[in-house]
């Protein structure tokens, strides 16, 4: 679902944008839609606002609905025109740690195997776990928006879960651009097969996507 994010929206709008059209589009419920632009994205911020997105923001959305009862749960980031070298650098990193996760998911695996892909705080700018809880974390999704396993670097390396066959859950990360100029968050939502894993969504994310100036990109 492409958002239209332009000049002079505020990520209050885009919002309202997204409900209406999941609920058009058959979800019973909308759990959460979260937009973030600019350097409210770093670190990393929760809440919306209605602070104006310029030309040169990075904006990511969380997207949480429900269909038939089934929860889901994804980011997306896009830039507003053209990203500067920073921001390209932290949308590269983000998308690597999301990936080099999924490359390790496969039956018999732990989730301590999984979070071992993942940087430390310190890397990323935070001083331990607990600072950086939820920033590179991984979730269960079915019936409940956060079901087990949990993927976290703080507390999976004590008490690993074993990946099984079947599982449905997400693997999400985040990565600050070094200019403070924005953020990068990307999610992606999987099935355990009996040799890895099956993305769900196909939605891009293989490269930071421009939007809302002449010339961008349209999906």
């Amino acid at each position: 679902m492409a958002m239209p994010v332009t000049r002079f929206v505020a990520p209050g709008p885009l919002v309202a944008i997204a409900n209406h059209r999941l609920y058009s589009m058959g979800s019973e419920r909308v759990e959460c839609v979260n937009s973030v632009s600019g350097a409210r994205g770093t670190p990393h911020c929760h809440t919306f606002s209605d602070r104006i997105i310029q030309p040169g923001d990075m904006v990511f959305l969380d997207i949480m609905p429900s269909f038939m009862g089934y929860h889901t749960c994804y980011y997306r980031t896009f830039i507003c025109g053209q990203p500067n070298k920073y921001q390209i650098e932290a949308y590269e990193i983000c998308s690597k740690w999301v990936s080099d996760a999924i490359d390790v998911i496969q039956p018999g695996v732990t989730t301590a195997d999984v979070c071992r892909e993942w940087p430390g705080p310190e890397e990323f700018g935070y001083r331990n776990e607990d600072e950086a809880y939820l920033l590179q974390y991984g979730h269960g999704v079915g019936l409940g928006l956060w079901e087990r396993p949990i993927l976290s670097r703080r507390f999976c390396f004590d008490h690993p879960t074993e990946i099984k066959e079947g599982m449905v859950f997400a693997v999400e990360c985040w990565k600050g651009a070094e200019d403070g100029s924005g953020a990068a968050r990307i999610e992606e939502e999987l099935v355990v097969t009996k040799d890895g894993c099956e993305l769900i969504f196909h939605y891009p994310s293989d490269h930071l996507i421009s939007c809302g100036l002449p010339g961008c990109e349209v999906y």
